[in-house]
């Protein structure tokens, strides 16, 4: 039985940015929203007059890096304008981290906005992201691949109260790490805002019947899997408890529920999950008994939203599966409809018939299908009789 942790982290994501428009909204409109005015943000091309109004000795020193300055005029001409710029005190802090002339030309590259940047801020910033990734080699790396997390520097005190915060609760470096450079929002929110999401979280643990040995275990697990758990409120975190709880699902179950679905759960309104619910139960053909059965087998009915949970099923009817294999194994509704088809490809080109046999096969993540049609592969392929088996002859 496949595990939700595999699909949850790539596929499922993207679905809930795309196909969920409910509390996620107002964190979605915060990641996205702009962190430069937007009088700046609108030079996104150069014309002769912008050229002759920017600032010849950041435009010099950035060549002297050989940094791309077409790139930067294309992309955030503004800041070849500015008057105040520290091109040579960025480039090197860099290169005291041990970032040699690519890393720091590509970085400038992709986040011009590095040298207006206060040099004292970014090595407070440089700090406090050491603090938690020790190894300079690999502090580059993060900040290659992120460089517009990491010359964010507003609201240091916070990030820091945060980073130590997160530390106290027993998040190993190496998460807190991946936060800074993925989840980086969060350090923005107020620390006792994040505390007190914590202490909520704790104390919902405690009331589904979740025990004080265990519960330090579970909250860490949920955080490392989805800090933006953090991002919600007190409010929709009961509103959604009750609303399970209404529908039948016992604390147990929604234990289970939180820990497979890594909190997401949490980011969606009861009107959202009602929908799902009523969708699949129509769609079945099932009592509210069969149904819960079914969303405790594969969390994510809950989860997508209708458009996606018809587009599934389509997708599976039209490869010949049956409504009543899809009710046997619903987990094969994580599977987008491009995979399905591609799957069943394959599992016909051995003669296996998808649509009489069972979907278990067709199920998992790319690893785990990839062994089960080896195995199915090496099985069609066996001899009928072993040839160096001795044979029994009568004499």
């Amino acid at each position: 039985m496949v595990g939700i942790s595999q699909w949850i982290a790539g596929m499922l994501w993207k679905l809930l940015i795309r196909s969920q428009p409910c509390r996620l909204c107002s964190f979605r409109k915060m990641l996205s929203a702009p962190k430069y005015t937007p009088f700046l943000a609108s030079f996104t091309y150069t014309t002769d007059n912008q050229s002759n109004r920017e600032n010849e000795k950041t435009v010099e020193k950035l060549y002297k890096l050989s940094v791309d300055i077409r790139k930067i005029r294309r992309l955030k001409g503004w800041v070849l304008l500015e008057d105040e710029t520290y091109v040579e005190e960025i480039a090197n802090i860099l290169q005291q981290l041990g970032a040699d002339e690519t890393a720091v030309a590509s970085i400038l590259e992709h986040c011009p906005e590095a040298i207006i940047c206060s040099p004292p801020a970014v090595n407070t910033q440089r700090e406090l992201w050491q603090s938690v990734c020790k190894n300079k080699k690999e502090l580059v790396k993060l900040i290659e691949q992120f460089p517009e997390s990491f010359f964010t520097v507003k609201d240091q005190e916070n990030r820091k109260l945060n980073v130590q915060f997160f530390q106290e609760l027993g998040l190993k470096n190496v998460v807190i790490s991946r936060f800074l450079t993925t989840a980086s929002i969060i350090f923005h929110t107020p620390i006792e805002k994040n505390k007190q999401m914590i202490k909520v979280l704790q104390e919902s643990y405690l009331n589904l019947g979740g025990s004080e040995v265990n519960m330090k275990v579970w909250l860490l697990k949920l955080l490392s899997q989805n800090p933006f758990i953090l991002l919600n409120s007190s409010a929709s975190i009961k509103e959604t408890l009750e609303f399970l709880q209404e529908q039948g699902f016992t604390n147990f179950e929604i234990l289970q529920l939180l820990s497979k679905l890594k909190g997401f759960l949490f980011q969606l309104c009861p009107r959202s999950i009602q929908n799902s619910m009523s969708f699949s139960k129509n769609a079945f053909k099932c009592t509210d008994h069969d149904l819960k059965q079914l969303v405790l087998k594969c969390p994510a009915l809950l989860y997508y939203s209708v458009p996606v949970l018809e587009e599934r099923i389509q997708g599976l009817l039209k490869e010949g599966i049956s409504v009543a294999q899809i009710r046997e194994t619903p987990k094969v509704l994580e599977l987008m409809p491009q995979i399905v088809q591609y799957r069943v490809r394959k599992l016909n080109s051995l003669g296996y018939r998808i649509k009489d046999g069972y979907l278990a096969n067709l199920n998992g993540t790319k690893k785990e299908f990839e062994a089960n049609f080896g195995k199915i592969q090496a099985k069609k392929g066996r001899p009928l009789f072993n040839p160096v088996a001795p044979l029994n002859v009568e004499e």
